[in-house]
């Protein structure tokens, strides 16, 4: 849901390097489009685009959160809220299912979808209804400066050696509570939950959505219970329970007062290694997400871009995605904080040398998975609630692994069956 932004230190106005089509090359020229993105995107787009187009762009920004309503209104009353309109992965499920959106199969190339591998995202039934503009997955995040203080020379590949590593940092006094860990009922509790479910081994759900987590050997049993762990051993700080994702990110992470985030984000690594915002500039480098079997595994949560079925101006709204989501733009749209998801673009970009962690941020983005193998279901917002809510309360002490692992399937199933 969070876009994946990538401050650089030589960022500029963006300037394209794509060029311009002859005119008789503009079979749209004269045309005119609405497209509805979050704020901010670069001052250029509609104007770079008309020109190498001919169709002209009324581009329009809000946050996300009014996105999210200005489209489910619109949509809801039969009405087209853009033309060309921000799809994030958390949607699918729901807009699939209402039928609000122009499955793109027969006017996006094989080749893009095969390079934007996190297309399948978008694709229920077959039919994808979004294509992604902007890449975000999730890394494990690390102090290298203090792991290295501690006598650590290599990042931990399984979730015993980093349990191990946290414990030496703290036993070295460098920091009290080495893990940065969101316990509070917000969504940063729940995108933890879903990698450390991942990095158990396991999934959410079967083909059937069937709950996979409520058995004590399954792996989302597990993750709860090693975050309680890590909380009960002093790796966590207690003040986690109250704390959003951001809040540890801001307050702690790029203070130095933590050594890991365990579902970091690719998007903070500018940030954190920018001297105006982080104490910690220079130390902070993205690490493969550490398993319990040691193989890395991440899930990623992208944002596209989708054409209502109520717009009266498909094939230029066509056209723009194709422009928005093509190599050259998203190898300029990098220097605006835009994190490519093209396969071929990131390692581009990463072979340029201004990446932060580039290497490590190209082989993970290759172990990108769905969340959810069938598609994100249009009850996953009452799903995420249920199971921050329960991974608040198990940190509380007010319920047990199992209650909680009970509640969110029950919470599901009760949310399927509306």
């Amino acid at each position: 849901m969070n876009r994946l932004l990538l401050s650089l230190a030589t960022s500029t106005a963006m300037l394209l390097a794509i060029p311009a089509l002859a005119d008789d090359a503009k079979p749209l020229a004269g045309e005119s489009i609405t497209v509805l993105l979050p704020s901010p995107q670069g001052a250029n787009i509609a104007a770079d685009f008309e020109e190498d187009t001919g169709i002209h762009v009324d581009l329009q920004t809000l946050s996300w959160d009014d996105i999210r309503l200005k489209l489910v209104t619109g949509l809801v009353a039969g009405t087209a809220p853009a033309d060309v309109t921000e799809f994030d992965w958390s949607w699918t499920g729901q807009f699939a299912a209402a039928g609000w959106y122009m499955p793109l199969n027969d006017v996006i190339d094989p080749a893009t979808v095969e390079d934007i591998g996190v297309t399948k995202i978008f694709t229920v039934d077959g039919d994808i209804l979004g294509i992604p503009y902007t890449n975000d997955f999730r890394v494990m995040l690390i102090n290298k400066a203090q792991f290295e203080e501690a006598g650590i020379t290599e990042p931990p590949k399984t979730l015993d050696e980093l349990v191990a590593d946290a414990k030496k940092i703290k036993e070295a006094g460098i920091v009290e509570y080495p893990i940065g860990l969101p316990l509070s009922a917000t969504e940063g509790a729940s995108t933890s939950w879903y990698l450390l479910t991942k990095a158990f081994g396991g999934e959410l759900f079967d083909a059937d959505f069937k709950p996979l987590f409520t058995s004590p050997d399954s792996a989302g049993y597990k993750a709860l219970e090693f975050e309680l762990m890590l909380l009960d051993e002093g790796l966590v700080d207690p003040a986690a329970v109250s704390l959003t994702d951001s809040q540890i990110n801001d307050s702690m992470f790029s203070q130095g007062q933590t050594s890991v985030m365990i579902s970091g984000e690719p998007g903070r690594l500018g940030q954190m290694n920018d001297p105006d915002q982080s104490k910690v500039a220079g130390d902070v480098e993205a690490i493969l997400v550490p398993t319990a079997s040691g193989e890395t595994r991440s899930f990623g949560l992208p944002e596209a871009l989708g054409i209502p079925n109520s717009s009266q101006n498909k094939e230029a709204a066509v056209e723009f995605i194709k422009w928005f989501t093509s190599k050259d733009f998203q190898e300029e749209n990098y220097k605006n904080g835009f994190l490519p998801t093209r396969t071929s673009v990131l390692s581009a970009v990463n072979e340029t040398g201004v990446m932060h962690s580039g290497d490590v941020l190209v082989e993970q983005s290759t172990t990108v998975e769905p969340l959810f193998q069938q598609g994100t279901p249009q009850w996953y917002p009452e799903f995420s609630s249920a199971v921050n809510t329960s991974i608040n309360s198990a940190a509380k002490g007010q319920i047990t692994v199992e209650q909680a692992m009970q509640n969110i399937a029950d919470a599901a199933e009760q949310a399927m069956a509306q």
